[in-house]
């Protein structure tokens, strides 16, 4: 059903009164009787938004897909996808635009639309941590200062330049100085969201450029408010002073009465458990009333919810619920819909109508501010002593532009600083400008890079004499008992004392700052109650092993992505040798299947990666917590089985054994499987593996808690039997190298079905439930050199070092 509205217009010879103008058109009928009927469903307002949302939601991730080898971020995409189906690509077609968007879906578009950019500034807010503007140091601050001040002043000097030849709406001071400051502001929530996807936030750059654009966001939203009210005072003087009034109530209801009642809600949340759903939908709720009293006082829509955010503590309990319950519908749902407002509202065909006389003002001072912005802002970071290609790459990440400008665009299209023209012209350098940098920071910064070392650190070439540095790393308090044990039994003495640097990794979730705390110079956080427990048990094993033990602990708050960068600095600025990591399954109980944690094993397979040390990973069964007496004990005899296919890796492992071999309390049985009439055997892999062996057979043959023995094989099928023939549930822990230099005839058949590839072929194969263990797994990875090391007996790993 269709009905039809008249609305006034004059005939076109008639003098027409600008009070009533009259148009006659249908308004689309909410529900059709179904095409059967012979009904257009496109004629159904409901049916053609679905479409709408649908069709965006679609371009955008083909978008995404297409432009991530190119390193394109999400906003590049979404800009892109709102254009193609606005009046710029396929909207420009008449019949297409009036057909999909007519006059009162466009009218809900908009509004679902900037109900989007609401949620998420206020998503963004919960995230921030203001506190870190008082973190900050004198670097960060003299880089946000300058990189503010300097091109702010350098568009004005422009803008009074090129006064003459612009509109009378961008000629005005206020205009210049809205324009002027926007340029030169960093915005928060825009490089956060990028470093996100870039995986650059716990990246040195990555937080100082958090750190920078906090501090500018703080001085930039005085700026922006200053210039609101100049903007308000322009007709009536008096109006800009209510402004100001409308805009101090806002924030003392926010700080005063909102404030105190988030806290409360943390108060009154049990630790450890998600905030109740219905504050969830209260709080939610709230977003819309603070829209609509900004909205109602005159101050831009995007202030009230970005207060609200900021005023709720980040972190759990409540920013991480929040986030956690909203975040997916905000960022997948409601923000494709407001880039199809933003698509429909920029019109590069306007841009020709108008003519390049008319735009080329904008243009130019749009320009001079990003390239002031980039280079101002790389000079700064050089004369604070930051590296020049860090410069670079934090002046790119400063000069990113995002969702916040684009808020700003149409707001100066409501306050009539720039029409259609002039906000599709900024929508378009916005996508280039951000596409750009994010391509030149991918090019220019590896975060990984600072782990490429190029000396041995690994534990086959450490002294025996020599202490051992070891960053011990876990999730949560059941992993750190086998941790400990693991530790214990690998016989630290007075002579060849342990350096333990524990590290309790947390997810990031419900703030955007990551944070690392060093316990002995911070204290954590108190919303990071889970720490104190595993802090308060670490804390007891170094009392009762302090002669010759030495513990420092440390909490790294960041997203699971990039938790491989804090385990990575932290091993490279302690010189460590070892990295031990927990390898995390979730037991179901349905039919006893086992998942493993997809971020704990993108942490693990990181390091692996990336570690400038060796790296052990501890499949912890629990009998290993129960099964290892403490090292006091020496009545008590436990077996661990080293399987040694030969390579880099089993030569680690197997020093790694031998250090446990000097603990009484434990028996030791090296297993050495070798090919067939030596099939596929590396010569030089065969003389290293050959040489090491001897050294440790000469070295214990004389204990009689140490065996050797070989097996040949002629296949991987042989390997599996001959290991199934051990698992007699003798041994209390496996020990194994993971895969670097293994004679791949002993795999030969094995590496299909390899599900879990951090621990290796035969790791994987010991922890499966096919085979049936109950002892724990060490899988142990040698240190990978990234460049060229002198070549020496040391180096070439024949037997351990006794000089490094």
């Amino acid at each position: 059903m269709k009905v039809q509205v008249a609305e006034l217009h004059a005939p076109s010879n008639v003098i027409q009164s600008p009070e009533m103008i009259l148009t006659c058109h249908s308004i689309q009928s909410t529900h059709p009787y179904g095409i059967f009927y012979g009904e257009n469903p496109l004629n159904s307002s409901f049916t053609l938004l679905l479409l709408e949302i649908a069709l965006v939601i679609v371009i955008i991730q083909i978008l995404r897909f297409l432009l991530k080898p190119l390193k394109q971020p999400r906003i590049v995409a979404e800009i892109i996808g709102g254009i193609i189906i606005g009046p710029s690509v396929l909207g420009h077609n008449k019949k297409f635009f009036s057909s999909m968007f007519p006059d009162n879906t466009q009218y809900v578009l908009r509004n679902i639309g900037l109900m989007g950019f609401m949620y998420f500034v206020f998503v963004i807010g919960v995230k921030m941590d203001l506190s870190l503007v008082k973190k900050a140091g004198k670097k960060e601050m003299y880089i946000a200062f300058i990189g503010m001040v300097f091109p702010f002043i350098i568009v004005v000097l422009a803008a009074m330049i090129m006064r003459m030849s612009m509109d009378k709406d961008l000629a005005k001071f206020t205009s210049i100085g809205a324009i002027s400051s926007s340029m030169a502001i960093t915005s928060f929530p825009c490089i956060y969201t990028i470093l996100e996807e870039l995986n650059l936030l716990s990246s040195e750059v990555g937080r100082m450029s958090l750190s920078t654009s906090i501090i500018c966001d703080a001085i930039g939203l005085n700026a922006f408010y200053a210039f609101e009210a100049a903007k308000q005072g322009e007709t009536q003087p008096m109006a800009a002073l209510w402004y100001l009034i409308s805009l101090a109530v806002l924030v003392a209801f926010c700080v005063i009465f909102v404030g105190r009642g988030m806290q409360w809600i943390v108060d009154h949340t049990p630790e450890g458990d998600p905030v109740d759903q219905g504050y969830v939908v209260a709080i939610l709720l709230l977003v819309l009333v603070m829209g609509f009293l900004t909205d109602f006082f005159g101050v831009a829509i995007a202030t009230g919810p970005m207060m609200l955010g900021l005023v709720i503590p980040d972190g759990p309990p409540l920013g991480s619920t929040l986030v956690a319950r909203s975040e997916t519908l905000i960022f997948e749902f409601l923000m494709p819909i407001a880039f199809i407002f933003i698509g429909i509202t920029t019109d590069v065909y306007s841009m020709t109508a108008v003519g390049w006389v008319h735009l080329s003002p904008l243009f130019a001072l749009a320009l001079i501010g990003y390239f002031s912005k980039l280079l101002v802002t790389a000079m700064a970071a050089v004369f604070a002593n930051v590296p020049l290609r860090e410069s670079f790459t934090m002046s790119l990440i400063l000069s990113l532009r995002g969702q916040v400008e684009i808020l700003l665009y149409l707001h100066w299209m409501d306050k009539v600083i720039i029409g259609q023209p002039g906000f599709s012209l900024l929508i378009l350098l916005t996508a280039a400008v951000t596409g750009t940098c994010t391509a030149l920071i991918s090019i220019l910064y590896d975060p990984t890079k600072p782990y490429m070392v190029n000396k041995r650190r690994t534990i086959q070439h450490t002294s025996p004499e020599n202490e051992v540095r070891i960053v011990l790393c876990m999730h949560d308090l059941e992993s750190v008992d086998g941790l400990i044990k693991l530790v214990e039994v690998s016989n630290p003495t007075v002579t060849s004392p342990f350096s333990i640097f524990a590290l309790h990794l947390i997810e990031l979730v419900g703030r955007a700052a990551p944070l690392f705390i060093d316990h002995e110079e911070q204290e954590l956080p108190s919303k990071y109650g889970s720490s104190e427990a595993i802090l308060g048990a670490l804390k007891l094993y170094q009392e009762s092993q302090n002669a010759y033990l030495n513990l420092r602990t440390f909490t790294a708050v960041s997203p699971k992505k990039t938790m491989y960068q804090d385990i990575c600095k932290l091993a490279l600025e302690c010189k460590a040798t070892l990295v031990i990591l927990p390898y995390h399954k979730e037991h179901l109980d349905i039919g006893g299947a086992e998942v493993v944690l997809a971020g704990v094993r993108s942490v693990n397979s990181n390091v692996l990666a990336h570690a400038p040390c060796s790296v052990g990973i501890l499949f912890d069964k629990g009998n290993f917590q129960r099964a290892v007496p403490a090292i006091s004990t020496e009545n008590s005899v436990h077996h661990f089985v080293l399987l040694f296919l030969g390579g880099a890796d089993a030569r680690e492992a197997l020093v790694f054994a031998d250090r446990m071999a000097g603990n009484r309390s434990i028996s030791l049985t090296v297993i050495r499987f070798l090919s067939y009439n030596f099939n596929g055997d590396n010569e030089m892999e065969k003389k290293l593996d050959d040489g090491l062996v001897t050294w440790f057979w000469v070295k214990n043959e004389k204990n009689d808690r140490v065996f050797y023995r070989e097996v040949v094989v002629k296949d991987g099928d042989e390997t599996i039997a001959a290991i199934e023939a051990m698992n007699d549930e003798s041994y209390d822990l496996w020990i194994v190298g993971r895969k670097h230099g293994i004679n791949p005839v002993l795999l030969e058949g094995l590496t299909n079905w390899r599900e879990n590839q951090e621990l290796g072929v035969i790791g994987d194969y010991l922890t499966s439930v096919d085979f049936g263990s109950s002892a724990s797994v060490l899988v142990m990875q040698q240190q990978i050199m990234r460049s060229n090391v002198e070549t020496t007996p040391c180096s070439l790993g024949i037997f351990p070092c006794n000089s490094c």
